[in-house]
């Protein structure tokens, strides 16, 4: 283990294998000129796509996790390199579903070769892709994951987390 994470909290780690797989992402997709989101937005258009979906900009959103804003923006990024298509939802004329061009269809599966090269570096530590040990910590990150996180307000009295100057009655 290295000597900066030594006694370090399982927040701290978190954020670092974050930061470390979101830095290795970038400079792996960069050589397509793609950035970590951009990428994270194409691999999973590509997957909801081939199990036949046609996601709106909120559905790549929730299944992203990224802010909907947020993905819109990168969607438009996307759709101005002639990477991805963005039509308006016929259902839902607010709405805009998105799909991979051609073009985009190449860029993604050759990003998804080059991710999943530095997933199998993440992994082979804990044996591999398909090892017991690489299972049971995907287990423990959904787990994670699936737990509801509300952030406390530290201003809020009624707060139960909040500290005060008064003695607990």
């Amino acid at each position: 283990m290295s000597t900066a994470t030594n006694g370090a909290s399982a927040g701290f780690l978190v954020w670092r294998l974050s930061m470390k797989w979101r830095v290795a992402v970038d400079r792996a997709v960069a050589p397509l000129d793609l950035t970590h989101a951009q990428y994270v937005v194409m691999a999973s258009l590509y997957g909801m796509s081939r199990s036949g979906l046609r996601p709106s900009q909120r559905a790549l959103a929730d299944r992203t996790g990224m802010e909907p804003l947020y993905v819109s923006k990168l969607a438009r990024a996307l759709e101005a390199s002639g990477l991805v298509d963005r039509t308006r939802d016929p259902d839902d004329p607010r709405a805009m579903q998105l799909s991979l061009t051609e073009q985009g269809l190449d860029v993604t599966r050759r990003a998804i070769t080059v991710v999943q090269d530095l997933l199998d570096q993440l992994l082979a530590p804990l044996g591999g892709r398909t090892a017991p040990r690489t299972r049971e910590f995907t287990r423990e990150l959904t787990l994670l994951l699936d737990a509801p996180l509300d952030p406390l307000d530290p201003l809020d009295p009624l707060d139960p987390h909040t500290e005060t100057d008064e003695e607990p009655s």
